[in-house]
């Protein structure tokens, strides 16, 4: 209702039926329209509250031109006029006009039928048009706030009102109307001027006070107000609006408070909790040492002025925090995950559910052997980090405890270390029927347990958890190639298995060792490059030569004498090649024949660094034993030259042996300085498992 705060009117369905209320503090309290007493010809009116009251329509007008069948002025606070009807419920039958001039507190009915009412001289005068879609020269004046009307014509020829316009300002006294004389004709403009009813303005004497109340409660929104109204009888021009004479605020009562957020107003009339709403959740979020307000279930009206009363026993009350006991603790990660990498930083998220954010102690034990401690949670705002620096499934534990209780939360954290390179360790070259070892060797060490799968040839695949990497096996089979290969290993290795070979220890020149970043592919690319070197200075086919560079510094490789095999499996050359093959590389490697380049300007020579007993992988204890007294009977016969040379002059007779011994070296120097079908290798150098060296022969180079 325009010009009077707090007051509204509203349409209710209650059991099926629409009903209108009325309130006057902004929702606190709502009631039903009190029914006139007598209607428009004087006539009682049987209409006995809550079973019959007033109901109106409250549809404002869409059309800016005409007036809706409710109607409100700021400049008229007291005046209200709608469309409605009596009875015990809202109907579209039997509808009438009723005007209200003290607030909705009575009405009375001014008309049978709908009419439109126009608000002039600041609702000094209200105009009534009939609503009908027969054409009109009729319309009806009040100056005494619809107690009575007179009738006036605003045409000679009968009009089809289409709508009615007030002129804006302060002094409103003409309206327009607009409509047609015929269905065909164009549109017709009526003018009328007021100002010729008014033979003067009003004075201060032509007003009374109005005091605006609700049945008789004077009090509204927690202030009195009083209005000037015109006096009903006097007929003089207002023009500009006079408004509240005064307003004087109220003394508060249990009127002017409503039920606060979560309380519901029950049949006593006491705010109570609403069966979804917990107090005591108001200090949720509330820490010991602080306070929260704690509601009374009332909280004042908006925009109520009232002071004093019960103002200060419904008004909320701060209250300081109670202690509370931790509840509802969890532990999770940062991202939301269980699992870690090993080094990396890992945020762990303490939250709490219930319980002092101050004063609280909390424990971390992060399962690794470190743990730490917190005063309060408030330092934890931007969690806790860690770095394992061990892979494995952890336990950690966080117990928060206070003055009243103590909770705790566990959570599971796998921290894991990504594999980043395998390197297989085993033999180049084996021999038929005999176990050798490959080694998987990871980076980092520890990983936790792995999936190992080996692949040996094309058909057979080993599976397994474990955590090491090595896998003993052994090929009875000549000429197979046994690869390895992993999830993390880029190249496989392969293993070579024969009948029978020979191997040589080869050394470099020491240039190259400036340039050996010791790197599985480099090494495989220099033992190519050498054995092309190899081929190139001895014409010996490459399907006989086998070169591994070997890890470690100085840069060594191994140099391994295959037989030919055919498609068959079968050799094409006797065994004795093998001794004539190794010979011919020996001799080359002694004439520094064999170099190659590894970048321009650096030539790399190519030695035979000593000859092995080939299969290097199948030394038994026997040709242990063999070496060993090999090794002594060398040590003994050296003792014994460098006695004899020490002692040659005191001893009888012992230059003769001397000079014969020099005779017989020049003798044997001469002989190999005679050039021959093919170098000369040493019998010693070219020894198959087992075979006993020349003690000849072994003092000639033990003498060298």
């Amino acid at each position: 209702v325009a010009g009077i705060k707090g007051m509204f009117l509203a349409n209710k369905k209650i059991d099926n039926q629409v009903k209108t209320f009325i309130t006057y503090n902004k929702g606190r309290d709502w009631r039903l329209l009190q029914a006139p007493d007598t209607d428009l010809r004087g006539d009682p009116v049987h209409c006995l509250l809550p079973y019959c009251s007033l109901h109106l329509h409250l549809k404002v007008s869409e059309n800016p031109y005409t007036s809706g069948i409710i109607a409100s002025r700021d400049t008229a606070p007291s005046i209200i006029v709608a469309s409605g009807n009596i009875g015990s419920e809202l109907s579209d039958s039997d509808i009438s006009m009723f005007v209200s001039s003290d607030a909705g507190n009575t009405w009375r009915q001014i008309f049978e039928e709908e009419h439109s009412v126009l608000y002039l001289d600041q609702g000094g005068v209200l105009v009534a048009m009939k609503h009908t879609s027969l054409p009109i020269r009729h319309l009806w004046l009040s100056f005494d706030e619809g107690r009575s009307w007179s009738k006036y014509s605003f045409t000679s020829i009968p009009l089809f009102v289409d709508g009615v316009l007030g002129e804006p300002g302060e002094e409103t006294l003409i309206m327009t109307v607009f409509g047609h004389f015929s269905h065909r004709s164009e549109w017709q403009l009526v003018k009328v001027d007021y100002k010729s009813i008014f033979d003067r303005r009003c004075a201060e004497e032509d007003y009374r006070p109005w005091q605006l109340h609700s049945q008789g409660e004077a009090c509204i929104m927690g202030a009195k107000r009083i209005y000037k109204k015109r006096k009903s009888e006097r007929k003089c021009m207002q023009g500009k609006y006079a408004g509240a004479m005064e307003s004087e605020p109220c003394v508060c009562t249990e009127a002017d408070f409503d039920c606060d957020y979560g309380y519901e107003r029950h049949s006593n009339g006491q705010c109570l909790p609403a069966f979804w709403f917990n107090p005591s959740s108001l200090s949720k979020d509330c820490s010991l040492g602080q306070s929260y307000l704690n509601s009374t279930g009332y909280r004042k009206v908006v925009s109520n002025n009232c002071t004093d009363g019960v103002r200060e026993q419904y008004t909320a009350k701060p209250q300081k925090c109670p202690g509370k006991a931790p509840r509802g603790l969890r532990i999770v990660t940062a991202d939301g995950k269980l699992t870690a990498e090993q080094g990396h930083n890992v945020t762990l998220m303490v939250q709490l559910e219930e319980g002092d954010v101050q004063r609280t102690l909390i424990q971390v034990d992060f399962g690794d052997g470190i743990a730490v401690s917190y005063v309060n949670l408030s330092s934890m705002e931007d969690g806790i980090k860690h770095v394992y620096h061990n892979v494995g499934i952890f336990r950690v534990t966080v117990q928060v405890d206070n003055s009243l209780g103590s909770d705790s939360a566990v959570l599971y954290l796998h921290v894991t270390c990504p594999l980043e390179h395998v390197h297989l360790s085993l033999p180049f070259v084996t021999t038929k029927n005999k176990e050798v070892n490959a080694t998987a060797v990871l980076w980092p060490s520890q990983v936790g347990t792995l999936t190992y799968v080996w692949w040996y040839g094309n058909n057979t695949e080993v599976s397994w958890l474990s955590g090491q990497g090595l896998c003993g096996s052994s090929w009875s089979s000549k000429g197979k190639e046994i690869t390895t290969n992993s999830r993390a290993q880029d190249n496989p290795s392969t293993l070579v298995s024969t009948e029978e070979f020979r191997s040589l220890r080869l050394s470099f020149s020491p240039n190259l060792d400036d340039y050996n970043p010791d790197i599985p592919e480099w090494r495989r690319d220099v033992s190519r490059v050498i054995k092309k070197a190899l081929v190139e200075a001895t014409g010996v086919p490459g399907q006989h030569i086998l070169v591994a560079v070997l890890p470690g510094l100085p840069t060594a490789a191994e140099l391994f004498v295959l037989p030919h095999q055919d498609p068959t499996g079968e050799n094409k050359r006797p065994t004795e090649d093998l001794e004539q093959i190794s010979e011919l590389l020996i001799h080359k490697l002694n004439q520094n024949s064999v170099h190659f380049e590894l970048k321009p300007g650096v030539q790399v020579l190519v030695h035979a660094a000593h000859l092995t007993a080939a299969p290097l992988v199948d030394l038994t204890p026997t040709h242990s034993g063999s070496a060993m007294l090999m090794l002594l009977s060398v040590v003994f016969v050296g003792l014994a030259v460098f006695v004899i040379y020490k002692f040659k002059r005191k001893i009888p007779g012992i230059n003769v042996y001397a000079q014969m011994q020099n005779e017989k070296e020049r003798e044997m120097v001469s002989r190999v300085s005679h050039p021959e079908s093919r170098p000369y290798v040493p019998q010693t150098e070219l020894r198959r498992p087992g075979q006993l060296i020349d003690e000849k022969v072994e003092s000639q180079l033990i003498g060298k």
